[in-house]
């Protein structure tokens, strides 16, 4: 059987440490486990160009080849949908595009998400013959900074980027309540919760099984009374749903994050019931020297919360001890 293969994929930032088996069901969930497991004995699935079986664990940066008959298999859905993406580009080069993602478009595909962002990525290739790549996520209902790799060699030097922590991302968020401390860091290590369904975190003991440690720097901005806080947030670690968990855990929850802050996150008058969490800045090695720094502006409905509220949405200044990369 021939084992021809094409582009590889790169393992982006948010899959590091994942299974390869789980890997591809995120990535190609229409293969079955059956035939991920013989394309594997056969060696057609490779990662960096070595045999791999289901329970091989992938790190950022690594490159996967994957079966053209997986690629073009009928069963899976068509990664072009038909959408435009070229409204959001924030910056373009040779080797990256920087996108202002806005709430409500999932970054991938996963239960019940019929249009994301990978599967409009062909809207981005700009004449280029090599399909535009993810190399790190949002969550559906976060908007902001969204870097994309036009190249695979830029999407290796990202990956790695992000795995060695050579990036600074920065998040403003509107939270119900003010932590008490105007600055901090939250160090709660998280675990996924048992059962299938939607994906939920949850505060672990760091030596818990499962539990993965968790760091995240903020600083209040602004606050109206003891009502609102603008929050700015540093990941240091790059944990699913890990600022709105930790935000919840001081006891100010993102204002629309009902997921984890409950009937306490509901916003109030005119300021939305939307999740009020965004990717605003982004400071990373870029894969052709030097450093990629791009802002995004925030999305309608927390520009018009900043404006209710009295906030300066155009507020410039780095707000954590270092200053930037």
């Amino acid at each position: 059987m021939s084992t021809q293969t094409r582009e590889a994929d790169i393992v982006a930032a948010d899959d590091d440490g994942a299974r390869l088996d789980r890997w591809f069901k995120r990535h190609y969930p229409a293969l079955p486990h059956h035939a991920l497991e013989k394309l594997l004995r056969t060696g057609q699935v490779r990662v960096d160009g070595h045999r791999a079986r289901a329970a091989t664990r992938v790190a950022a940066g690594q490159a996967i080849r994957v079966p053209p008959q997986v690629v073009e298999s009928p069963a899976r859905e068509p990664r072009e949908q038909g959408g435009d993406l070229r409204d959001f580009v924030l910056y373009k080069d040779d080797s990256v595009i920087v996108l202002n993602k806005p709430p409500g478009l999932a970054t991938q595909g996963g239960s019940g998400q019929t249009k994301h962002i990978d599967g409009m990525l062909d809207s981005l290739s700009f004449g280029k013959k090599q399909r535009p790549r993810l190399v790190h996520r949002l969550d559906r209902d976060t908007s902001g900074v969204l870097v994309i790799a036009r190249t695979v060699p830029a999407a290796a030097a990202l990956g790695e980027a992000l795995k060695r922590r050579d990036a600074a991302k920065v998040y403003w968020a509107l939270t119900r309540g003010v932590p008490k401390q105007s600055r901090g860091t939250v160090k709660l290590a998280l675990a996924k919760e048992g059962g299938r369904g939607a994906e939920r975190m949850t505060p672990s003991e760091r030596d818990a099984e499962g539990a993965k440690p968790a760091i995240t720097d903020y600083a209040v901005l602004d606050r109206a009374g003891e009502e609102f806080a603008w929050v700015a947030a540093k990941p240091v670690t790059g944990r699913t749903h890990q600022i709105r968990v930790h935000l919840a855990a001081l006891g100010t929850p993102i204002v629309g994050d009902f997921k984890y802050g409950g009937p306490a996150a509901k916003g109030k008058g005119e300021i939305a019931d939307k999740l009020h969490l965004h990717a605003r800045s982004i400071d990373i090695a870029h894969p052709a020297g030097g450093r990629l720094r791009v802002t995004a502006p925030l999305p309608p409905h927390m520009k018009k919360s900043w404006a209710l509220l009295g906030f300066d949405p155009n507020f410039e200044a780095y707000p954590f001890a270092g200053g930037r990369k």
